[in-house]
């Protein structure tokens, strides 16, 4: 038994010392490199920039168009008492086919066209603008996005670290208990204890080994957890370090999650300053030049011809008033949602703070009765190793210490990951 206990505490430490080390920052950090939002986000700000130049593009650059074609009219001809098909008519009066006044015989076109949009600084910037608050937002998502992973990631950490200092606590009680019972195995030599003292001891090392291996797969499963997050491929044992997660103070100003309102609200009115680019007066200037004629063509047909366009919306039925609307109603939504989350977020917090007090009460109690079973355990070694204790008594009290560092160990992740989701909400 002594030499099954002690192959425990080397296999233990030997693969502590061969285990990969990994700390909160290295997952988190692969979280975020391997994160789709993230991606997603960025890539949509690269697009966001391309929409502009695009816009920019059409706003200030001439399009070039060639356009041509051919309508070929063709009729029969009943002049002089005859009747002739003409591909184009030479003046028939009567004559079967469309009416030359409306074909002129056909139709020939090859010109080269030129359309320039002129005074088009104030669009763009309004576009522009709407592009600076897009890009914004994708900032700020991604922003978010980083600060809900340490959020998922922390969790999943401190389920690791929590299985971890598990064995710690398993490894330790097996230590004790192997020493014990090579104690007691001198005292049954020595006819101070019966070989069922030894064997109740013997038996309680084996559910505590039992225990000890049923963790190793807990802690291992929770490391698998911990890479499916971060998008780790890598399956070997990892040996984490543990970390101290503190309450940060309470942001008031500045606030990630405030920042995401404040910036929906500008979107919306950025695009109603879109919407209402409508309703402006647009100026083009257009040329043209190549062939266009009607019959057959002749060089003398070439030509060009030049002027400016102007279009401007004066009244579409109401739909400017109803869109300005309907801008006004988002804006109310967002501003809504704005205040409602601020009133979750505060009873959320609240609610935390007073669930760490009362955690940090039952510690303190905790501690104090910890301090006690440890002079137990002094005292209950003495009179075994003398041959006063009832091992009954002994193996009870180890169960009982057992879970009271089981509960002690518990409440101390809970007030981590309570910590962990307090940050979160003071973003």
């Amino acid at each position: 038994m002594k030499t099954c206990i002690l192959s425990i505490l080397i296999l233990s430490l030997f693969s502590v010392l061969n285990a990969q080390q990994g700390d909160l920052n290295f997952y988190l950090d692969q979280a975020k490199a391997n994160s789709p939002l993230i991606n997603k986000n960025k890539n949509e700000s690269k697009i966001v920039m391309l929409d502009l130049r695009q816009i920019n593009s059409i706003l200030s650059k001439p399009e070039i168009n060639l356009i041509s074609g051919i309508m070929f009219a063709p009729i029969i001809s009943h002049d002089n008492n005859g009747s002739h098909f003409e591909l184009v008519s030479e003046g028939s009066t009567d004559y079967t086919g469309y009416d030359l006044a409306l074909t002129d015989g056909g139709h020939y076109q090859a010109v080269v066209s030129v359309k320039q949009p002129l005074f088009t600084g104030s669009r763009y910037k309004t576009y522009a603008n709407k592009a600076s608050i897009s890009g914004q937002i994708n900032d700020n998502n991604i922003a978010l996005t980083v600060h809900e992973l340490e959020q998922i990631v922390g969790y999943q950490y401190i389920l690791c670290i929590k299985s971890k200092m598990q064995i710690n606590n398993e490894l330790l009680l097996l230590k004790e208990l192997g020493e014990q019972v090579s104690r007691m195995q001198k005292l049954v030599e020595n006819a101070i204890y019966k070989q069922t003292d030894l064997m109740l001891l013997q038996i309680e090392v084996q559910n505590y080994e039992a225990e000890y291996s049923m963790m190793q797969e807990e802690y291992r499963t929770n490391i698998y957890d911990l890479n499916l997050i971060c998008g780790i491929r890598d399956t070997s044992m990892v040996e984490l370090q543990e970390t101290e997660f503190v309450l940060k103070p309470d942001i008031i100003a500045n606030s990630g999650f405030l920042t995401a309102y404040k910036l929906d609200s500008l979107s919306i009115i950025a695009d109603q300053s879109i919407s209402e680019l409508r309703y402006k007066p647009q100026m083009d200037l257009f040329a043209d030049a190549g062939l266009f004629a009607a019959y057959l063509p002749y060089p003398e047909r070439i030509g060009f011809s030049t002027g400016v366009s102007l279009s401007w919306n004066i009244f579409d039925g109401r739909q400017r008033s109803i869109q300005r609307e309907k801008s006004n109603i988002s804006l109310q939504t967002v501003e809504f949602e704005k205040h409602n989350f601020m009133t979750q977020n505060e009873i959320s917090k609240n609610k935390i703070l007073n669930q760490i007090e009362s955690v940090d009460q039952r510690l303190r109690l905790l501690e104090q009765q910890a301090a006690q079973y440890d002079k137990l355990y002094i005292a209950y070694s003495r009179e075994l190793s003398q041959g006063e204790a009832s091992v009954m008594d002994f193996k009870n009290l180890l169960k009982d210490i057992a879970a009271k560092k089981q509960e002690t160990l518990l409440l101390k992740m809970e007030r981590q990951l309570l910590i962990n989701s307090y940050n979160y909400l003071t973003y």
